[in-house]
């Protein structure tokens, strides 16, 4: 019997995807703020400090000096801190 592995993340096309990208790419060359809008676990806002191509890993430092490691396949908006 199949276990049920809780909600799916939502499918995106590829524009939408390469959209997402370009935003991140742009928040870290100008290392601004952004609001990470994360699927099933809320928001991250934080300056991004590193686009890991080989895990696909957007590297996230907070407020507080910690930072996160978010899959780039997880993150569904990006924003503007604010």
């Amino acid at each position: 019997m199949a276990k049920d592995k809780g909600p799916k993340r939502p499918t995106r096309d590829e524009y939408v995807l390469e959209e997402l990208g370009e935003r991140l790419v742009e928040a870290h060359q100008e290392k601004e703020n952004v609001e990470l809008e994360i699927w099933n676990q809320g928001s991250v806002v934080g300056r991004i400090v590193k686009l890991d191509s080989r895990t696909k890993l957007i590297h996230v430092e907070k407020g507080n000096g910690e930072t996160e490691r978010v899959p780039f396949m997880d993150i569904m908006k990006v924003g503007n801190a604010g």
